[in-house]
């Protein structure tokens, strides 16, 4: 999901990194950074966004009995929004890859970094979180306005896969029209851009090294993520 990182990450240059928080959120530090680093950027308006989460919701399948995020990358370890609840689950038809180039946040214009996105195929383990009926709009409001900065990602019904019941849930799959996706790089040049590029919000390193740390906690390692962080540690200091 977007580079948004925890209040412990530390940029690979430059200043401490702005701690990415709810109230930062609500305040359009995202989109300051975005009209400021990076000006060829179109930003989602407020009327956009209502627009598009009033969309999401009319789209609500028949079986959904609450409103869930399903959280793949960052959301993991700093969700930033108010949840009654999370489960771990599955998708199918989607994996988690560094595909989103960013010349903000996690990489500069000289050296853009990369950040997660759902792309096609394989399947995805991650953790859906319930958002609380009284507290749809401002939640969703929130994760939208981290999410859907410049329209990279495609807000996207999914159906998650638990130990016990398949749980309907909304994600942010990548965008391929949109002219940050990365396309088909190697794990070699993924892992370059991951072991030297970061940002205001802190570097690419910590930010796959938070990614892997918090889904071996919850007992949901990713191999291909394992691979990068072997990668990026041979590589050495940044």
């Amino acid at each position: 999901m977007t580079g948004a990182g925890d209040d412990d990450a530390t940029a690979a240059d430059g200043p401490a990194p702005a701690p990415l928080t709810r109230e930062s959120i609500r305040d359009g530090l995202l989109q300051r950074l975005v009209g400021q680093r990076d000006p060829g950027a179109r930003p989602m308006t407020a009327g956009e966004r209502a627009a598009s989460i009033d969309a999401m919701l009319q789209a609500r399948p028949a079986d959904a009995d609450a409103i869930r995020v399903f959280g793949y990358g960052s959301l993991l370890w700093n969700p930033a929004f108010h949840y009654a609840e999370s489960r771990a689950g599955t998708i199918h038809g989607h994996h988690r890859r560094f595909c989103l180039w960013t010349p903000v946040g996690r990489g500069t214009a000289d050296r853009p970094g990369l950040v997660l996105g759902l792309d096609s195929g394989g399947a995805c383990r991650g953790l859906a979180f319930r958002v609380p009926d009284d507290r749809i709009a401002v939640e969703l409001d929130i994760v939208w306005r981290r999410e859907m900065v410049t329209h990279a990602y495609v807000p996207t019904w999914v159906r998650v896969h638990t130990d016990d019941a398949v749980l309907p849930a909304i994600t942010f799959v990548i965008n391929h029209q949109h002219p940050r996706y990365a396309g088909a790089l190697s794990e070699g040049e993924t892992a370059e851009v991951l072991a030297t590029a970061g940002g205001e919000l802190g570097s690419c390193r910590d930010y796959l090294s938070s990614t892997v740390a918090h889904l071996d906690a919850m007992g949901m390692p990713d191999s291909a993520l394992h691979r990068l962080a072997r990668k990026v540690a041979e590589r050495g200091p940044a």
